[in-house]
């Protein structure tokens, strides 16, 4: 789950996972797999950093190695 701010600054939890596209319009446009959209203050960038966090915390996208720094 992420959490989000819709226009009127009220709070929203959404479910990554029925995220089907981002919009910039210039407001910032979530539309669900439903159908159903969703108009928030976060930039695309900020909503894409949280899916992806969601995402590797359900281990969906696996995180990047980093080298060794002490080999």
């Amino acid at each position: 789950m992420i959490n989000l701010t819709r226009l009127n600054r009220s709070s929203i939890v959404l479910n990554a996972i029925y995220i089907e596209r981002l919009e910039s319009t210039p407001d910032t446009v979530v539309t669900l797999t439903t159908g159903k959209k969703v108009h928030v203050l976060e930039t695309v960038e900020e909503v894409m950093d949280q899916v992806t966090d969601y995402y590797r915390k359900l281990n969906i996208l696996p995180r990047l190695h980093e080298p060794n720094l002490d080999e």
